[in-house]
């Protein structure tokens, strides 16, 4: 049998959810039910945290219980920032399913999400991260200051693009 658990300790519990929808309190009860946590009350929680800023986008979502008190923390992953940058429509994720991201984004908007990145990174430099950011563009379908992710992320190995380190 498990050991009990001490509510004053502090867990970590990360979920990926759909911002600004109440997840199904099915998917949560397994996670946080042994923290002795109210599913369906977290999944509320999540919700009105996420609604405003990444409302229909895939986020994962670090909650950090101590005392039986939730607090609820977005960690937005490269996609996600992508996807944010490019200013889409909301969509209703039932109705339009496989959606095309075939918008624009600006270097500028690039680096700023690789310095969101950056202490999640591998990269020994920002160009590095830069380049990892680029490389979700191109997955995620989209176009960086009208060219390909790809173009972009060769001139950077070339030296004709700079990054600024700080």
């Amino acid at each position: 049998m498990p050991p009990k658990f001490d509510p004053s300790q502090v867990v970590e519990v990360y979920v990926r959810v759909t911002g600004g929808e109440v997840g199904a309190a099915s998917s949560l009860a397994p996670k946080i039910g042994p923290l002795g946590l109210s599913p369906k009350k977290i999944g509320e929680d999540i919700a009105k945290e996420t609604a405003k800023d990444w409302k229909g986008l895939r986020v994962t979502v670090k909650l950090t219980v101590q005392n039986r008190q939730a607090k609820v923390e977005v960690v937005p992953s490269a996609a996600a920032l992508v996807i944010k940058a490019l200013k889409e429509p909301e969509r209703d994720r039932k109705k339009t399913k496989n959606i095309k991201h075939s918008g624009n984004i600006s270097l500028d908007d690039v680096i700023e999400i690789a310095r969101i990145m950056k202490p999640r990174s591998m990269a020994k430099e920002l160009a590095g991260t830069v380049k990892e950011i680029l490389g979700t563009c191109v997955s995620v379908g989209c176009t960086v200051d009208g060219k390909t992710p790809k173009d972009l992320q060769n001139e950077i190995d070339e030296g004709e693009v700079e990054i600024p380190e700080d």
